[in-house]
């Protein structure tokens, strides 16, 4: 901020101050508690009687006053003025005290962080005090795209299930939260045309699916096999596997379709095109944290294994 403003925010703000406390203490000089002089006007025979304010009401506004110069003091509020609240040297701002207590989080918590950062991830995944934290970071920072149960929502994928688009291991569950993923899926409508739509949709419906499509739908699978094989197989692979390299998810399972696997929503996929983005975590939770969330994220996936019992 300018001098020039700095300045005059300061002088606007202490001349307000200065002003309120002038007006306060000189409408209250000389008055009495009660008197019997009225405001000169009625209303339906009532009177307005020129009392002053009472006593805990005026030292209200005095206290206002006097919390108002403390503020100032402490807190930046006059131009350039930093404040001089301790533990503050570049003055008080919510930057300034999220950094704090971030900074006071991770001493307390940092070194248990960076004990599971140094297991194995399959390890971690394995220790309930371990998942807890994972669970605990998943919720703050995950669940509003996948939701609280990780089940996922249209257009997010389900982090329960084994249908992975990038790979479903430890360490590659980690690679995506850490650096993010951009799946992007080409529109098609302009290559194979309308028609070609509905058939390489009914193809993925039957061939790859095996289910039946609407007794309205107007396609030939058949078609649609000979389009899908010179245009899909490139990321799909020529069985509709998927290809995790490129994240191009496996058409042969329905439960894979995060948009969707219906005549309609799958020709509205291939009509169109998709676009999803999982945000990158590394600059946002570090690595450590980051591995927490990873072993978390790979438990749901992986099927309970049922407690023993010894013979006595």
């Amino acid at each position: 901020m300018s001098t020039f403003w700095s300045t005059y925010i300061s002088v606007l703000t202490l001349g307000s101050l200065i002003g309120l406390t002038w007006l306060l203490l000189s409408t209250r000089k000389g008055q009495s508690d009660t008197t019997d002089q009225t405001m000169g006007h009625s209303f339906d025979g009532i009177e307005e009687y020129d009392n002053p304010l009472p006593k805990w009401w005026f030292w209200l506004f005095v206290g206002t006053l006097v919390f108002a110069v403390g503020y100032l003091i402490l807190y930046p509020g006059l131009g350039n003025w930093k404040g001089v609240l301790p533990g503050y040297e570049d003055g008080w701002t919510g930057v300034n005290e999220w950094q704090k207590e971030m900074d006071k989080a991770d001493a307390t918590f940092g070194p248990l962080f960076a004990k599971y950062a140094a297991m194995p991830l399959e390890e971690v995944a394995k220790d309930p005090q371990a998942l807890r934290m994972g669970g605990r970071l998943f919720a703050s920072n995950c669940s509003v795209c996948h939701g609280s149960d990780a089940k996922g929502a249209y257009g997010f994928p389900n982090l329960t299930d084994q249908h992975w688009r990038w790979g479903g291991d430890a360490q590659t569950i980690k690679q995506s939260i850490m650096d993010g993923r951009h799946g992007v899926m080409p529109a098609w409508s302009e290559v194979i045309g309308e028609q070609g739509v509905a058939d390489v949709s009914a193809y993925i419906v039957t061939g790859l699916n095996h289910r039946t499509l609407p007794d309205t739908a107007t396609a030939d699978a058949s078609k649609g096999q000979a389009i899908f094989a010179a245009n899909c197989v490139a990321c799909h692979g020529p069985e509709g596997k998927g290809t995790p390299l490129l994240g191009a998810p496996d058409l042969t399972v329905a439960q894979a379709f995060i948009y969707g696997s219906s005549f309609a929503q799958l020709q509205q996929t291939i009509r169109y095109g998709r676009q999803g983005q999982m945000p990158a975590q590394r600059d946002i939770q570090g690595n450590d944290k980051v591995h927490l969330l990873a072993a978390y994220v790979y438990s749901l996936s992986q099927p309970e294994v049922p407690e023993t019992t010894t013979a006595r």
